[in-house]
């Protein structure tokens, strides 16, 4: 089957979520500083929730790019992600709500444990579909930074229990380290249509 409906459908879904997500923001009732006091912890969740669901935008757009056709396990997998991703909202604005809390820090972290996951099974069967032995396989290796990424949620889901703001500090780094740029993709991309092995810088 074609991908577009299946990107089409995913874009919207992801709009959707920021959209809710800068909703839960509310607008103070004073005029002056004191009144924005209340919503700065929640404005800073909503900054790192949408870093999150704009570093699984940019990946999940660059991962597409080599998926020729998508079959019944590929779609029921992209929902899959797709269900964690629509849970940002509520932990969102509950960590914003609670800050440096147990709970909220624990289920914030537990989803994105839970939409890594999800992740990594949709990265595995698009990439299974292409061919185990294909250069795109290939460029993939062992994918250190993606399950380093998941070890790290573990530790800022446990690390939540007795401080919550190093879970946070956690969460943040683990943030930082997909803001470099992954270029595994477009590396095998780009030797795929040029045949050639060193990506434009």
């Amino acid at each position: 089957m074609e991908k577009n409906r299946l990107e089409a459908f995913s874009d919207g879904v992801i709009a959707i979520i920021i959209t809710i997500m800068v909703l839960e923001m509310k607008v103070p009732h004073g005029h002056d500083f004191e009144a924005l006091k209340p919503v700065v912890p929640v404005f800073l969740s909503y900054i790192l929730s949408f870093i999150y669901v704009g570093i699984y935008w940019n990946n999940h757009h660059h991962l597409l790019q080599i998926c020729k056709g998508v079959n019944g396990g590929i779609m029921w997998a992209n929902l899959h992600l797709l269900f964690w991703l629509s849970l940002f909202p509520f932990v969102t604005g509950w960590a914003g709500e609670k800050p440096f809390t147990v709970l909220p820090s624990v289920l914030y972290g537990s989803i994105l444990l839970l939409a890594a996951v999800a992740y990594f099974i949709l990265q595995r069967l698009i990439l299974r579909a292409h061919g185990r032995d294909s250069k795109f396989a290939e460029s993939f290796g062992n994918d250190i930074k993606g399950k380093l990424s998941m070890v790290l949620y573990g530790a800022g889901i446990g690390a939540s229990f007795f401080s919550p703001r190093i879970a946070a500090l956690i969460y943040i780094a683990v943030a930082l380290m997909w803001l470099v740029p992954d270029r595994r993709i477009e590396a095998a991309l780009y030797h795929d249509k040029n045949n050639d092995s060193h990506p434009p810088a």
